[in-house]
């Protein structure tokens, strides 16, 4: 009765859980206590049977804390609860707040690490492009896209006119660009001789000589003709000339 008694007391505490005590029903409310009030603990060994996995899986749950304690923070190696039998959930919220702390600081010095990196891409930027200060970072970007953009499409008219694959490098399309200069500058070379009626490139210069000797003289003596004979066409010296006969 004294050890009803106290299960009582303990049962009817403000902490005790609100579920851990119900009235009994059936043929055991009969079973009457000495102070006349029914018997509410025929429940007590399911619940204390409970209690007794429970804490078993509480000391699991420590163990398994430890090792991702141990993981995640290999340097703290501290356990005050080693040496106990028992595990209290006060310790393993420690474990668990320990974690979240270091969790926290890591997920700061990530994002101070990012800050860096993205300072040391903008100065790498700078340097690339010849910027002096931040505000002139976004112009820049803007017309670096532009050109990119422009250099892209002549590329992509290139390809295309030149027929070329559109995976063909740019020296690809130089080496073409140049060979095709080269086959034109033959062609005038070639129409050139043709019209002077020479093969030979010192004819053509001798020719030329020729040309720049002959034709100051010549274009002076037609000057001469044209104030004499007060005309100013060409064509009106011949009929001008044989008026005077």
């Amino acid at each position: 009765l004294k050890v009803l008694s106290r299960i009582d007391s303990i049962l009817q505490s403000p902490r005790a859980p609100p579920s851990i005590f119900r009235p009994s029903k059936g043929p055991v409310q009969n079973y009457i206590k000495e102070n006349g009030q029914g018997c509410g603990f025929e429940h007590l060994p399911l619940t204390i049977e409970m209690w007794a996995d429970q804490l078993v899986a509480l000391k699991d749950l420590h163990r398994s804390l430890r090792k991702l304690s141990l993981e995640l923070l290999p340097w703290n190696t501290k356990d005050a609860q080693d040496n106990r039998e028992s595990t209290r959930v006060e310790d393993l919220q420690l474990i668990v707040d320990a974690i979240l702390e270091e969790l926290e600081h890591k997920e700061k010095n990530s994002q101070t690490q990012s800050l860096q990196t993205l300072s040391a891409i903008v100065s790498h930027f700078q340097k690339l492009f010849d910027v002096n200060s931040l505000n002139g970072v976004y112009p820049r970007m803007n017309e670096v896209y532009t050109k990119l953009g422009e250099m892209t499409n002549a590329m992509r008219n290139l390809h295309e006119l030149l027929e070329l694959d559109s995976s063909a490098p740019p020296t690809v399309v130089v080496d073409t660009v140049g060979k095709l200069c080269d086959i034109i500058n033959k062609n005038v070379t070639e129409q050139v001789q043709q019209l002077l009626g020479t093969q030979d490139i010192h004819s053509i210069i001798n020719k030329l000589e020729e040309h720049e000797c002959f034709f100051p003289p010549f274009q002076a003596l037609i000057q001469d003709l044209l104030c004499l004979l007060e005309i100013s066409n060409v064509d009106d010296i011949l009929p001008a000339v044989q008026n005077l006969k």
